[in-house]
C-alpha cells in the first residue's frame, strides 16, 4: 500500500506531500529498496521494521534523507511500513536553519538534526495509530519550525520552483541572468537552498521526470529521450545509469529494486 497525503496550505511552499508505505514481506525473506538520485529531501519515519543500508549503517528509525545525486541500497526482512514527508530542498535552511549543500548525499539521524525535539516527535510518529494522526503531528511540528525561522524567499527559491515547472528543461545562465544575479551568486546562493550547482540539480529533476514514467515498457527510448529533454539517447543513458544504477532499458523493461509503490 502507497498512500499520499497533500500537506496543509502554510506548508505548501516547503513539503510536496506526506507518504506511507507499507508491504509484506515473507518472514524472514530479504527485500531491497533502490533510493534514486532525487532533487528533493526526505524526513523518513520506519514505525514498523527496519532498513539497513547496504555498504553503509543506516539502520535508525526516523531519519532525514538529504537530497542526493547518487543511489542508494536498503536492505530489510520481513514486512514493514514507512512514513515520510518529503520536502522541497529549501525547506531545509528555512525550517531547520541548515545549509542544504552541507546535509547533500547524506542521511543523518534526525535526532542529530533536530535534537531533543527530533526524538520527541519521532516517539509520536512511531506510537501514532493512524496515518491521518501522523501528518497532523509532523504537520504541527513543520509549522511550528517555520513560525520560529520567518523564512523570506529568495531568488534561488524561484529558481527551484522554475526548473520543477520545467522538469528541468531550463537553460541555467539565462535563468540567472533573468534573476538579475552574476553566475557566481546565483550559484552560491542555489547551491545553499537546493544543495547541488544548478546544472546538477537540474539534471536530477531531468532524470526524476524520465524515472516517472515506469510502466511505458514498449516505449523508445529514443522518443523517451527527447521528451525528458535529454539532447541523444547516449545522454539519457549515461544520466540514467549514474543515477539509478540501470540501463534505461533493464529499468523500464524489468522489475527493478523497490519499485512496488510505483505499481500501487
Amino acid at each position: 500500500m502507497y498512500v499520499t497525503f497533500p500537506p496543509p496550505p502554510q506548508l505548501a511552499r516547503h513539503v510536496r506531500m506526506f507518504w506511507a508505505f507499507e508491504y509484506q514481506v515473507p518472514d524472514g525473506e530479504p527485500y531491497v529498496y533502490r533510493s534514486l538520485a532525487d532533487g528533493c529531501a526526505e524526513m523518513v519515519f520506519h514505525y514498523n521494521g527496519r532498513f539497513s543500508q547496504l555498504g553503509g549503517s543506516c539502520d535508525q528509525t526516523a531519519v532525514l534523507h538529504a537530497q542526493t545525486s547518487r543511489y542508494t541500497r536498503f536492505l530489510t526482512h520481513g514486512s514493514f511500513g514507512i512514513f515520510g514527508a518529503y520536502l522541497y530542498p529549501s525547506a531545509l535552511p528555512q525550517l531547520f536553519g541548515i545549509s542544504s549543500a552541507a546535509f547533500s548525499n547524506q542521511i543523518p539521524e534526525l535526532a542529530a538534526v533536530c535534537g531533543a525535539e527530533g526524538r520527541w516527535l519521532e516517539e509520536r510518529i512511531m506510537t501514532a495509530k493512524y496515518h491521518h494522526q501522523r501528518v497532523e503531528i509532523l504537520s504541527a511540528f513543520l509549522q511550528t519550525q517555520l513560525a520560529r525561522r520567518k523564512p523570506v524567499e529568495t531568488a534561488a527559491h524561484h529558481a527551484i520552483r522554475t526548473i520543477l515547472q520545467a522538469q528541468g528543461m531550463v537553460n541555467i545562465t539565462e535563468l540567472a541572468a533573468d534573476l538579475c544575479l552574476s553566475a557566481r551568486q546565483f550559484e552560491r546562493n542555489f547551491k545553499t537552498y537546493a544543495g547541488f550547482t544548478a546544472k546538477t540539480w537540474s539534471r536530477i529533476i531531468r532524470f526524476q521526470r524520465a524515472v516517472s514514467q515506469y510502466g511505458r515498457v514498449e516505449e523508445n527510448l529514443t522518443g523517451l529521450a527527447y521528451e525528458c529533454g535529454y539532447y541523444d539517447q547516449s545522454h539519457f543513458i549515461h544520466d540514467f545509469k549514474e543515477f539509478s544504477g540501470y540501463h534505461p532499458r533493464q529499468y523500464f523493461s524489468g522489475r527493478p529494486e523497490g519499485i512496488e509503490y510505483r505499481e500501487e
